[in-house]
C-alpha cells in the first residue's frame, strides 16, 4: 500500500451520497504492534488473530526480522510470529526502521526484560508534536536497568530486573505498555501507579497473562505484577479499534445513512458514544456491535481530550470534521499532544470555519463543504479528511494517502462498500 517511486498517492473522494451497510471494524492498530513487541519474550511460535493488515503492522515485522524474529501471514488477519532462543535474538532497533512509527519504543521493555540489553534508535512516527520517552526510561530504570544515549540511540542494560514501586508521571499508554512488559520477567513483584487504563493496555495484559505472566488489576490504574521466570508462546485475539469505529461513526454523522459497525464495543468508547449521541447521531447497540444512524444535521458541541475513559486524542481530527457541518459553534481542546490541529489549515480548503488558539480550535459549522485538494499530515488527521471529503460538493482529493495506510485496511475499499464514492489513485509526478 505504500507509495511507488515517481508517483503521488491520493484517495479520489466524491462527496454527498449517504452510507448505508455494514463496516466491519479492523483489529485495533494501537494494541497488535505492543503486542507483536511482547513476543520477544517467549521463544516459539506465536499466533495472532484479529489483526488488521495494515503498513504499521509491516513496518513493526521487519523491525523483528532485523531482530531475528520472523513472521508471516496464515490467513487473511492471523499472523504467525516465531520467536528464536534468547540467544539467537538481536537486540537492536536500527534508525531505518525506528523513525517510521512511534510504537516501535515498545521493543525496550522486552529487550530489556529478556536478553539484559538493549539499543534503539529514538522513535519517530506521526509528525504531531514533542513526544519524549523520558518517563519509560526513568521507569525501566527503577526496575534495575541503566540507560545511556548517543549519537541517536538509546542503550539500555540491566544484570536482572528486580520489583519495584513505580508511579508514572502521566499515564501514558505506550509508557504503561513498555514497562509492563519489562516487568513480567522482573524478579519479585512491580506496582505500577497512575498507568493508562485505554482498552489496548488492557489487552495487551492479557495477553501477557495467557503467556504466563501475572498481572492484576487489568483495567485499573494501578497494576500489580508478580514476576515469573518465564513465559510461553502467545495465542491470543486482538479487540476491535475504537478508531476506525469512530472514523465510521463520523463518516455517517457527516453523510447521513444508517451503518451496522461489526465488531464495535460500546463498552471501549463510551464518552465518545455519549458526545456523538449529544451531537444528533443515533447509535444502538447491536448483537454483531453497533448501529449509527442519521437523518439531519449533527448539532454543534464542545469537546475536550483527555486520558482514557475520556475522549482520545486520536477521535479528536474525526469530530473536529463533524463538527465542521453542525449547526452552531464549538471549541474543541487538545490536553496531550501539542501541535496536533495542522490538519485545520486543510479542512479550511475545504470551505470549513475555524481557527486555532493554541491547543483550542475555534468551530462554527458551515452548512456544507466544497471539493478540494487537501494532504494527510498524519493517520487519523488523513482519515478526518476522507470523512469530511466525502460530505463536500464536488470532488476531492486526498494526498499523502500512505499516511492513512499505516493505520487503516483499505479504508477507500471499507467506505465504499457503504455507498462513499472512495477510490485510490495515483499520479505521475
Amino acid at each position: 500500500m505504500t507509495s511507488v517511486a515517481g508517483q503521488a498517492n491520493y484517495f479520489r473522494v466524491e462527496g454527498g451520497n449517504p452510507l448505508q451497510g455494514e463496516f466491519r471494524v479492523q483489529g485495533a492498530k494501537n494494541a497488535v504492534l505492543k503486542q507483536m513487541a511482547a513476543t520477544i519474550l517467549a521463544s516459539g511460535e506465536h499466533h495472532l488473530h484479529n489483526v488488521p493488515r495494515i503498513d504499521d503492522v509491516d513496518i513493526m515485522s521487519e523491525l523483528l526480522l532485523s531482530m531475528g524474529i520472523r513472521s508471516e501471514w496464515a490467513g487473511e488477519d492471523h499472523l504467525v510470529v516465531v520467536t528464536p532462543p534468547a540467544s539467537e535474538i538481536k537486540p537492536l532497533a536500527a534508525y531505518e526502521l525506528v523513525e517510521k512509527i512511534r510504537a516501535s519504543v515498545v521493543v525496550l521493555g522486552p529487550l530489556i526484560a529478556r536478553l539484559g540489553n538493549a539499543t534503539i534508535s529514538m522513535p519517530g512516527g506521526d509528525d504531531f508534536g514533542h513526544r519524549p520517552i523520558d518517563m519509560h526510561l526513568a521507569a525501566i530504570s527503577e526496575l534495575g536497568a541503566a540507560f545511556s544515549t548517543s549519537h541517536g540511540y538509546v542503550e539500555g542494560k540491566a544484570a536482572r530486573l528486580r520489583g519495584a514501586n513505580i508511579a508514572l508521571e502521566f499515564p501514558s499508554h505506550t509508557g504503561t505498555d513498555n514497562v509492563l512488559m519489562a516487568s513480567v520477567l522482573a524478579e519479585g513483584t512491580t506496582i505500577i501507579s497512575n498507568c493508562a487504563r485505554e482498552p489496548e493496555v488492557s489487552d495487551l495484559a492479557l495477553m501477557l497473562n495467557s503467556m504466563g505472566a501475572r498481572i492484576s488489576g487489568i483495567g485499573t490504574s494501578t497494576l500489580t505484577v508478580e514476576g515469573v521466570p518465564e513465559l510461553r508462546p502467545a495465542q491470543h485475539s486482538i479487540i476491535p479499534d475504537r478508531i476506525d469505529a469512530s472514523t465510521a461513526l463520523g463518516a455517517v454523522g457527516m453523510n447521513q445513512g444508517e451503518v451496522l459497525l461489526r465488531g464495535a464495543r460500546a463498552e471501549h468508547m463510551e464518552m465518545l458514544l455519549r458526545k456523538l449521541g449529544e451531537l444528533g447521531l443515533e447509535i444502538r447497540p447491536d448483537a454483531a456491535g453497533l448501529v449509527a444512524r442519521s437523518a439531519a444535521r449533527l448539532r454543534a458541541v464542545s469537546i475536550s481530550s483527555l486520558p482514557y475513559p475520556g475522549i482520545a486524542t486520536d477521535f479528536l481530527p474525526i469530530l473536529v470534521a463533524v463538527l465542521s457541518t453542525a449547526d452552531g459553534d464549538a471549541i474543541v481542546t487538545e490536553n496531550i499532544f501539542a501541535g496536533r490541529f495542522k490538519y485545520v489549515d486543510e479542512l479550511r480548503r475545504l470551505g470549513a470555519n475555524m481557527t486555532t488558539h493554541g491547543h483550542h480550535v475555534a468551530i462554527r459549522g458551515v452548512a456544507s463543504l466544497q471539493g478540494a485538494p487537501v494532504k494527510a499530515t498524519d493517520i487519523r488527521a488523513g482519515a478526518a479528511l476522507v470523512v469530511a471529503a466525502l460530505a463536500a460538493e464536488g470532488e476531492s482529493r486526498v494526498y499523502g494517502s500512505g499516511h492513512i495506510d499505516r493505520g487503516y485496511v483499505d479504508l477507500p475499499r471499507r467506505l465504499a462498500e457503504l455507498g462513499g464514492k472512495v477510490e485510490r489513485c495515483s499520479e505521475a509526478h
